[in-house]
Parts: C-alpha cells; sequence; structure tokens
C-alpha cells in the first residue's frame, strides 16, 4: 500500500485499495455467516466513532486548532477505554491511560511514533525542536560515553542506541513526518545509490567488494550525484 502511495500511479493505488476493501467485506460475510455481525454494522461503527470522536464537527464542541483537535480526540479514546474497562470490571478505571491500545505488536519503530503521538496529544511533548535536538545529542553524547568504557555490557550498549532511536523518532513525529515512510524512502535511497556504486565497479572490471575503501567513498560521493 505505502509503495503504491508512493509510486504516484492512480491504477497501483486503486488496485491496493481494491485489496483492502476485499478484506472488509470477505470478514465482514465470515461474520454474517457466523451471525456475529454484519457489514451494515461495521460501517454502522465507524460511522458512530467518527461522529462521537468529532464534536467540534457533528456536535458543539470547540477546537480553534488541529493540536486542540487531536487532544480531544486521545481524551475520548481514554473515556470509551476506561468505560469499556468499567463495564468488563477487568481493569480499575484509574489504570486507564492514553496509551492503552498502542498495540505491542507494532514494529518499534511505529510503536515508538505511536506512544510518543498519544502522549503529545494530551499535552506532554518538547515545546520546541532545539529541544528535541539537544536531548538527541545528549543521548548521542551517552552512548560515547558507555562505548568509551571497556567493560560496557551489550545490554546497556541496547539500552542507549534505542535511547537515540527514540529521540530520532519524536524529532520525525514533532516536524509532522512519518519516521516509517521516511526510513522506507532513505532505504530505497541507500539501495538504489549501493546498487550504482556496485554497476561503477563491475564496468571498472572489478566486484565491489574488492573496491578499495577509498574508492568506494569516492563512489558513493558520485552515487549522491547521479543516482
Amino acid at each position: 500500500m505505502l509503495d503504491a502511495m508512493d509510486s504516484g500511479d492512480a491504477k497501483k493505488f486503486s488496485s491496493e485499495l481494491g485489496d483492502l476493501l476485499l478484506q472488509v467485506v470477505f470478514h465482514s460475510i465470515l461474520g454474517e455467516e457466523a451471525r456475529q455481525f454484519t457489514i451494515a454494522q461495521v460501517i454502522e461503527s465507524i460511522y458512530t466513532k467518527m461522529v462521537r470522536r468529532h464534536p467540534h464537527v457533528f456536535g458543539t464542541a470547540k477546537a480553534k486548532t488541529a493540536a486542540d483537535v487531536l487532544k480531544n480526540w486521545e481524551q475520548l479514546k481514554a473515556e470509551e477505554r476506561a468505560q469499556a474497562d468499567e463495564a468488563s470490571e477487568t481493569t480499575a478505571v484509574a489504570n486507564s491511560s492514553v496509551l492503552d491500545g498502542v498495540p505491542h505488536s507494532l514494529p518499534a519503530l511505529l510503536e515508538a511514533y505511536q506512544l510518543t503521538r498519544r502522549a503529545s496529544h494530551v499535552g506532554f511533548d518538547w515545546e520546541n525542536l532545539a529541544g528535541i535536538l539537544e536531548k538527541l545529542d545528549e543521548e548521542r553524547r551517552e552512548l560515547e560515553s558507555e562505548v568509551a568504557k571497556k567493560k560496557t555490557s551489550a545490554q546497556l550498549l541496547e539500552a542507549e542506541v534505542g535511547d537515540l532511536l527514540f529521540a530520532g523518532v519524536n524529532i520525525a513525529r514533532f516536524l509532522g513526518v512519518d519516521p516509517e515512510i521516511a526510513l522506507k524512502k532513505a532505504n530505497r535511497k541507500f539501495a538504489q545509490r549501493f546498487r550504482w556504486m556496485e554497476a561503477a565497479a563491475a564496468s571498472e572490471g572489478r566486484r565491489f567488494a574488492d573496491v578499495p575503501r577509498a574508492r568506494m567513498e569516492e563512489l558513493w560521493n558520485e552515487a549522491k550525484v547521479k543516482a
């Protein structure tokens, strides 16, 4: 789906949306055959949810900025989760969190993005980009300090690298950039440039692995211009 969106190919994108729609229809039919729910209930559910979570559009609530909208959104979802917990008597309402509902099964990058996004919507966020960049530099210094130690454990290094990556995700989120899409594009750019270097080395009659390190750097700089 992301590749189709990024390609700019409307036909490819519509085809991917068709695949997504197939899943909705297919599982709705299975639910109906099992006498669990119908596709009408699926549509009604999302309709009701959108109206309930957008009182500034469908009701009388006021939201002057996009931040206000998102803050209201998270508060409403938190109230819904608390009510569900209270109804099932599985969790005390006091223990509910705006972070509830972020699946642990998400890839770590997306999980970090969703956790910080939800926290920011209720006011827990950096005041400006400079603060996050300073945090990134702080995490970098802490990692350097651990690396400099002779007996640093793998667990500590893992923790420091994790903090550094988490700060990077915060930067993306604060700037309104989806870190998953940004990293996907960075991966694609790296692969394209690396393949260009391999082809360039082949044109010189060498395997890329046999190219001297200094020449690799030269090829990389050329690839950044040409690939």
